[in-house]
């Protein structure tokens, strides 16, 4: 099966990041969010980002041209049903909203199209569980931010089929992206992995060690990272990381129990990035 064209539901940072990747890459995108001048915004921001690779001369404006004549918003689902080949999903990290929407786009798309999720942590087979056709669901965990990070994390669920997976790793490929297999188990492999990078990291600032920067200095110079933990916690957004966090110590066990200090910032509302404060301060970027 090939990808021609596809669809992304949810319009914020992820998604117009997924939708950037997939147009560049020749496919033809639907974009979907349920509050409508969202997915406008979406297309602004896609606008915005390739006009700043032809200013760098990544990109000719012809080429510019293309990829934005490649994505269309839509107001409904069934307006892309009968048209697309793949459905990539990027709202909230909550699961029963996840779950409601795939229920939704098994009832309307036709049985042939790949329902994707693209989640850093949640469990693919508990998503998709109320979908009639388990078959064709998969997790797509792209890396922020999509457009420039390479890697996707490929999850297979319990009932995904080996077509699926294979149908998905080979679009992804032609998207210019690494696509990496992996199992439906908690954290998959780098939300695994990263996030307990990321709370060592906090753990340590809270005992006093080291100074953020000093801290993320060391880190990025000592394993050659391209950002230390802490500014990757604000990028990923404090709140995401608690989530995460707090969802694999009641999977996995205690080494993911969360830094005071992470929960603390979180109620105070210091969320990194996209509050501009979390362990730096970005009000004036």
């Amino acid at each position: 099966m090939e990808v021609r064209k596809m669809m992304v539901v949810g319009c914020g940072q992820m998604g117009h990041g997924i939708a950037q990747v997939c147009a560049t890459g020749g496919t033809y995108v639907y974009m979907y969010d349920v509050v409508e001048a969202a997915a406008e915004k979406g297309i602004d921001a896609i606008k915005k980002s390739v006009g700043k690779f032809v200013q760098k001369g990544k990109l000719t404006e012809g080429r510019a041209k293309a990829i934005e004549e490649c994505i269309s918003p839509i107001r409904s689902f069934e307006d892309a049903a009968q048209d697309v080949d793949l459905v990539i999903e990027a709202v909230v990290e909550d699961i029963s909203v996840k779950k409601k929407i795939f229920e939704q786009l098994d009832r309307v798309m036709p049985e042939e199209v790949i329902l994707a999720s693209c989640t850093s942590a949640l469990p693919i087979t508990e998503i998709m569980s109320n979908t009639k056709k388990t078959h064709r669901t998969v997790g797509t965990h792209f890396h922020h931010p999509p457009v420039l990070m390479r890697l996707v994390e490929v999850v297979q669920g319990y009932m995904t089929s080996d077509n699926t997976v294979e149908t998905v790793i080979n679009f992804l490929s032609k998207m210019g992206k690494l696509p990496v297999p992996c199992k439906d188990y908690p954290g998959f492999v780098t939300s695994r992995v990263g996030i307990i990078m990321v709370n060592e990291g906090i753990n340590c600032l809270a005992a006093g060690v080291s100074t953020a920067e000093n801290i993320d200095t060391a880190c990025a110079a000592g394993f050659n990272w391209p950002m230390g933990p802490l500014k990757l916690a604000d990028l990923i957004g404090l709140d995401t990381c608690l989530h995460v966090l707090d969802d694999l110590a009641h999977k996995l066990g205690p080494a993911f129990i969360p830094s005071p200090l992470l929960r603390q910032m979180v109620s105070a509302g210091q969320l990194g990035v996209k509050t501009g404060k979390g362990f730096f301060d970005y009000a004036q970027k």
